[in-house]
């Protein structure tokens, strides 16, 4: 039984070599990997059907795409195939941190930090210069712990959405858990626009976070992003997962919070995306197969 249309699977993002022989079986020249295998990624199957109808791109978090970075994605993907990208940095982070990439900005605040007129601008012009918008899943605003204060911060966020076009989907995930309550939920409602709901090492938990915005979703969509395993730092994680070519130790609550919040979502007929990080369990693909199987399940009880 296929899964409901409202329902798009995919992981992080594509390009682990240590996919090859699962999701990647044609052979790539080292130089073009990371280019040319998209196009396998939307055609991998998993029960006869593509397992993946969405796929994250972080690559957007360090710089916007360029026209053609987007058109080469285009070549690659399938009619109903749509990318979830992460916001530019320089919109979502209100202080540099003292990482020498930021060079002289290290440590200093951010003057960009939403900044609509440059979101605008930099950002989404060259999703409308590619003619993307029809792939285009939720703008995902990743914004990393701050201390900023909740007061400010939603006053900062509902001042920065409506000076935003209608005309794309956006969706917020937050890394304080403090900000998790009803000023916050109003603000993205008032919007329509998602919270993300983030398995994240020092985030609550994915049923928590919904407790805590009174389990209402705050648009026509929702996301969640699988990243790591609670209480577990991203840098242990990534360790106990590499290379990314098995399960190293399943989540059973985390993939039942999964479901249940994807029922919920379809019970209100709102689509909902899922994205899955090889440092979740080890191996995304294999996470996505079992939350599919698990759904399906579920769905025929």
């Amino acid at each position: 039984m296929p899964l409901s249309p409202l329902i798009r699977f995919g992981t992080s993002t594509w390009t682990y070599e240590g996919w090859q022989g699962q999701v990647y079986r044609r052979q790539y020249a080292k130089t073009t990997f990371v280019k040319e295998c998209l196009g396998e990624y939307c055609q991998y199957l998993y029960n006869g059907e593509p397992l993946f109808r969405t796929v994250g791109n972080d690559s957007t978090f360090y710089r916007p795409p360029t026209a053609n970075q987007l058109r080469h994605y285009l070549n690659q993907i399938p009619e109903d195939f749509q990318m979830c990208f992460k916001v530019w940095e320089e919109i979502t982070i209100p202080r540099f941190s003292r990482q020498a990439r930021y060079g002289l900005k290290a440590g200093q605040p951010n003057l960009r930090f939403l900044d609509a007129k440059l979101f605008n601008e930099l950002v989404l012009t060259p999703y409308r210069a590619a003619k993307f918008e029809p792939h285009m899943g939720p703008l995902l605003f990743e914004f990393q712990q701050h201390g900023m204060p909740t007061g400010e911060f939603c006053s900062r966020l509902d001042q920065f959405f409506g000076q935003l076009p209608n005309d794309f989907r956006y969706a917020v995930e937050i890394r304080n858990a403090g900000l998790l309550g009803l000023n916050y939920r109003k603000v993205l409602e008032s919007h329509g626009v998602a919270h993300v709901y983030n398995h994240w090492s020092y985030m609550p938990p994915l049923l928590e976070q919904h407790r805590r915005l009174e389990q209402l979703f705050t648009a026509p969509f929702i996301v969640i992003r699988l990243l790591t395993p609670l209480n577990m730092p991203y840098e242990v994680a990534k360790k106990r997962a590499a290379p990314y070519n098995k399960i190293v130790g399943e989540l059973p609550q985390m993939r039942k919070e999964t479901v249940n919040l994807i029922k919920q979502a379809m019970g209100e007929n709102r689509r909902a995306y899922v994205l899955v990080n090889n440092r979740l369990e080890g191996n995304a693909p294999l996470t996505v197969q079992a939350l599919t199987s698990y759904l399906r399940h579920e769905e025929e009880r």
